[in-house]
């Protein structure tokens, strides 16, 4: 099955932006082994954010983009409709075999929907490619997905070329494009202190060979939880870029 791959551009740009990242961090503060990785900034009152917002740790509330139909849902069953907006507090995008869906190129993005629930969601194939062409500007804007607040809409795709002209319809599947505005300052500086205090991951979307090509806020326990894991270490595993590619 195809998988998209990065191109080379791709992946100097994720070089250059988690390059800043890094050396932002490096700012002289101790880093303990599970800290998560983050800008600093000035600090809210820590209880008070985390008790507003609903997460079962390590499973989040389930969004979903369905491919073949074109809308998101939440859990499979509840359907949104073709757009979902939300403002990111943690991500990473990763080569992984997860989902019974083969090796493919992930986008796993985490976020506080509506109702004020830890919520994740997943896009794959040209999506992912879409993202990278979402990140290129924000990072010459010296801002993040953290910063701004994301719609994501379904665009219908004809893949004509593997179905016969005989055969009706023609093969119809959906890509998600996506659009951003500034996110409030407040808002912002809010959800990324709530980002950097619990730990933010996916269990049914982890495993110990995720080949992670950029991350943000992501808490991995293969990684966070060994303690003889390293600062470097750390650093290393959650912002490293592959010049590997996929097939």
């Amino acid at each position: 099955m195809w998988a998209p791959c990065l191109n080379s551009k791709q992946q100097i740009l994720m070089n250059m932006q988690n390059k800043s990242i890094a050396e932002t961090n490096q700012n002289g503060l101790v880093t303990k082994p599970d800290q998560k990785i983050n800008e600093p900034g000035q600090r809210l009152v820590i209880g008070e954010v985390v008790n507003r917002y609903k997460y079962l740790e390590g499973h989040p509330r389930q969004y979903r983009f369905d491919a073949k139909e074109g809308v998101f849902n939440i859990n499979g069953s509840e359907k949104l409709g073709r757009t979902l907006t939300f403002q990111p507090v943690a991500w990473r995008i990763f080569t992984d075999n997860i989902l019974n869906m083969g090796t493919k190129n992930w986008a796993e993005l985490f976020f506080i929907d509506e109702k004020n629930c830890v919520s994740a969601v997943l896009f794959h194939g040209y999506s992912v490619d879409n993202i990278f062409r979402l990140i290129e500007p924000l990072y010459y804007d010296d801002i993040t997905l953290a910063d701004v607040v994301i719609t994501a809409v379904a665009e219908k795709k004809e893949n004509t070329a593997r179905v016969a002209p005989q055969v009706q319809p023609k093969g119809v599947y959906y890509i998600a494009n996506f659009s951003y505005k500034l996110g409030e300052p407040a808002r912002t500086a809010e959800l990324k202190q709530y980002a950097q205090d619990v730990k933010v991951f996916r269990q049914e979307t982890l495993t110990d060979i995720a080949n992670i090509k950029t991350a943000y806020n992501y808490y991995n326990p293969f990684y966070n939880d060994d303690p003889t894991f390293s600062t470097a270490d750390s650093q290393q595993t959650l912002l490293t870029v592959s010049a590997g590619n996929v097939e």
